[in-house]
C-alpha cells in the first residue's frame, strides 16, 4: 500500500510541477505560457485518487485539499497540497512555482484547506524572503520533501542565505483562519 501511495504522491508532484491541476478535468495552463496542453492519463488518475482519499480523511497525513475560486469565471478549483504547520501557524510553499492555484489564490485572497470533515477557510498573504527562510527549511525537512527535492536547489541543511535566495522561485503564503466549518 505504501508503494502505491508513494506512486500516487509522486505523480501528483509531477502534475503540480508541470502546472497541471488535473482535478479541473480539462487542459491545464502552463506556468510559463498560456498555451493549453493535455495532461497524461496517469497524472489525472493519481490526482483524482489522492483527491478522493484526502477528501475522505485518508491518504498521506501531510496532504490537504486546497480549494480556491478561479480568477476568470469564478469556478471553484481543487488540488492536493502540502501545508507547513507549526503550532497555530500555517503556510503554503509554492513548491512548483506559478501554477494555476497560486495565481488564483493571489487574486482571490482566500483559500480553503480540507481533509475529511476538517475544513477551514484562510486569508492568504505572501511573506518576504527573510520570513520565508524558516518555513522553507521546515518544508524541506518534511516527509513530502522527497517528492519535491528536484525542484529546489537547496536542502534543509543549506545556509539561511542560500534558502533565502530560493524564496524568489518558491514563494510562501502565510494562512490566517477566517472561517472554520462545523460539520
Amino acid at each position: 500500500m505504501n508503494d502505491h501511495l508513494d506512486t500516487l504522491v509522486s505523480t501528483w508532484a509531477e502534475s503540480e510541477r508541470t502546472g497541471d491541476t488535473t482535478t479541473l478535468g480539462g487542459p491545464a495552463m502552463s506556468a510559463a505560457t498560456t498555451k493549453a496542453r493535455r495532461i497524461s492519463r496517469r497524472q489525472r488518475v493519481a490526482n483524482a485518487l489522492l483527491t478522493r482519499m484526502v477528501r475522505r480523511g485518508k491518504g498521506p497525513a501531510f496532504m490537504r485539499l486546497l480549494t480556491v475560486r478561479g480568477r476568470s469565471i469564478g469556478r471553484l478549483r481543487t488540488t492536493p497540497v502540502v501545508p507547513v504547520v507549526d503550532g497555530d501557524c500555517i503556510w503554503l510553499v509554492l513548491s512548483f512555482g506559478e501554477v494555476e492555484w497560486v495565481r488564483n489564490a493571489r487574486v482571490a485572497g482566500r483559500v480553503e484547506l480540507r481533509r475529511g470533515d476538517d475544513e477551514v477557510e484562510y486569508s492568504v498573504r505572501e511573506v518576504d524572503a527573510h520570513a520565508a527562510v524558516p518555513v522553507l527549511r521546515q518544508y524541506l525537512s518534511m516527509p513530502s520533501e522527497r517528492f519535491v527535492r528536484r525542484d529546489f536547489d537547496v536542502t534543509a541543511a543549506s545556509s539561511d542565505a542560500e534558502i533565502g535566495g530560493e524564496a524568489s522561485r518558491h514563494p510562501v503564503f502565510e494562512l490566517t483562519p477566517v472561517r472554520v466549518a462545523v460539520p
